[in-house]
């Protein structure tokens, strides 16, 4: 669903990615493991069509981020590294707006749908301004399940979760992984061992590694990170 042949981005003389190259099948929970400043978000970017390969070419669920950008997005469901939201909206007319958007008829049915499935009905009398930043999270992937697309991109989805919220997000989007890809980019080897099938680790805008999940924990997964991605202790 989701593949990605040869990408290259530069900004100036930076090398943000160095022809990377892989593929994301349905049912395949992806994690994109990398330092900070590896190219993560940029090719996450890319995937989305807010930025522009220098060169390379991606297509989702067959569609080229060159020529068919409309279908890409209508594709995707999105949640950036910052998540965007309109603090004085309440937290279900967000998801009526969001599904209206995505030119969802019955929109407020969805929109407490999504409020079921993520575990938002404690706050969902709020503004999004008065939520935490852990049911703002829930907020945002709230927003990319409502329009069930075929294909997932969550940019750190679990920040600022507490364990239990935490575990309840994990549960969702392994549902979510049962019928569509999933990419999702993590610093905690705990998300990957927990939710992924396969492990990118990425470094200096190259993949170092692309490996099953299967039978790794999450202290393997950290020393794996940690030799290919030059790792040293201060």
């Amino acid at each position: 669903m989701i593949d990605i042949q040869n990408i290259t981005k530069t900004f100036g003389e930076q090398r943000a990615l160095d022809n990377v190259t892989f593929h994301v099948g349905k049912g395949e929970i992806v994690g994109l493991l990398g330092p900070n400043g590896a190219g993560k978000s940029t090719l996450m970017k890319i995937l989305t069509c807010y930025i522009a390969p220098t060169e390379g070419e991606a297509t989702v669920c067959g569609h080229s981020i060159y020529d068919d950008t409309l279908e890409v997005r209508r594709s995707i469901g999105y949640l950036p590294e910052h998540n965007p939201l309109y603090p004085d909206m309440y937290v279900r007319e967000y998801l009526r707006f969001a599904a209206g958007l995505g030119g969802i008829k019955n929109r407020n049915e969805r929109a407490d749908e999504m409020v079921e499935l993520t575990g938002l009905s404690p706050e969902a009398h709020k503004k999004i301004g008065q939520l935490s930043k852990g049911y703002r999270q829930r907020v945002g992937l709230a927003q990319a399940l409502i329009h069930d697309p075929a294909v997932l991109i969550l940019d750190e989805p679990t920040t600022g979760l507490d364990p239990n919220q935490l575990e309840f997000i994990r549960s969702v989007i392994r549902k979510a992984g049962r019928d569509k890809a999933v990419l999702l980019s993590t610093h905690i080897m705990q998300e990957v061992a927990a939710m992924c099938t396969r492990a990118v680790i990425i470094s200096r805008g190259r993949i170092v590694a692309d490996d099953a999940v299967s039978n790794q924990t999450a202290s393997q997964l950290t020393e794996k990170f940690h030799k290919l991605t030059e790792f040293q202790e201060s």
